[in-house]
């Protein structure tokens, strides 16, 4: 299923995608009618999910809601960084030194925007794109093991880890440039993990303004999905609704020779297929 928050004009509800059309779950009568309920309530509440899709007329076309954040407003937002082979060779040129450990980074949960909403440059001069796969937590993971990994994984979203580049080097932790407001666009909406049979085999593409940027498989990961939730889980328990950006490939703008940052009015399209597409406009 394709689970979306969107706004019909009344303020925010939780849907389900069906061909080009919506079916508003509150409207429908499910028992489970909040995404944060969908995603703790497992097997239960995409079965009533599902139940009440399949026997609901969708009310709205796709085109006429603005669709919002899958997750308003998660308990964690973790990336990881150099994640693959020529991103981390490009940070090595540019001076950045990759560990022999998974490199993780928080991005403040008040930086997740809309899958179509604008990017505010904020401050920063020197703003960023990395297209990446994410992914959503369902049962809690705690002490996981790889091979029972993705048994915690909900479904996968498109996201675009925005990133204030000049900002992101005031810390060793790259948060504050990893942060800025509306530097978190996900979506469109969340792919249940029931329709994705291998994640570590997905084609991903960047645009800017039409110009092809990066494009990988991701099977190229350094770290895979199950290893990233084997090593979080390892320190901390991953509660449902986390979020995790599972890394970027190659192409970034502040790789180019010369550097390429984005501008006022500039259009970047992240895609994945068989999860979707996002696009959002950098604010003038």
């Amino acid at each position: 299923m394709k689970l979306v928050r969107f706004d019909a004009g009344d303020g925010p509800k939780t849907g389900v995608v069906v061909d080009d059309a919506v079916v508003d779950l509150a409207a429908a009568g499910c028992a489970y009618s909040d995404m944060a309920a969908i995603i703790s309530g497992g097997q239960a509440a995409l079965d009533a999910v599902a139940d009440t899709v399949a026997a609901t007329r969708a009310q709205y076309a796709l085109n006429a809601v603005h669709l919002l954040a899958p997750v308003a407003r998660p308990g964690k937002y973790l990336a990881i960084g150099m994640n693959y082979k020529k991103h981390a060779d490009e940070a090595r040129k540019l001076g950045v030194a990759v560990p022999e450990h998974q490199v993780w980074f928080n991005k403040q949960t008040t930086c997740v925007s809309g899958p179509y909403d604008e990017i505010d440059p904020g401050v920063t001069e020197m703003l960023d794109y990395e297209a990446e796969l994410g992914l959503v937590i369902g049962t809690p993971a705690k002490g996981v093991k790889k091979a029972d990994a993705l048994r915690h994984v909900f479904g996968y979203f498109v996201a675009n880890d925005v990133s204030a580049r000049d900002w992101q080097q005031h810390t060793p932790t790259f948060t504050m440039g990893k942060s800025f407001d509306t530097h978190g666009p996900i979506g469109p909406w969340i792919v249940t993990a029931d329709e994705v049979p291998d994640p570590q085999d997905l084609e991903l593409r960047c645009y800017v303004n039409n110009e092809l940027r990066q494009q990988t498989n991701t099977s190229d990961m350094v770290h895979y999905i199950a290893n990233q939730i084997e090593y979080l889980s390892t320190a901390f328990t991953l509660e449902s609704g986390d979020l995790i950006a599972t890394g970027t490939p190659a192409g970034v703008g502040i790789a180019m020779n010369p550097p390429v940052f984005l501008q006022a009015g500039d259009v970047v399209r992240c895609e994945i297929d068989g999860i979707g597409a996002i696009e959002n406009r950098v604010r003038g």
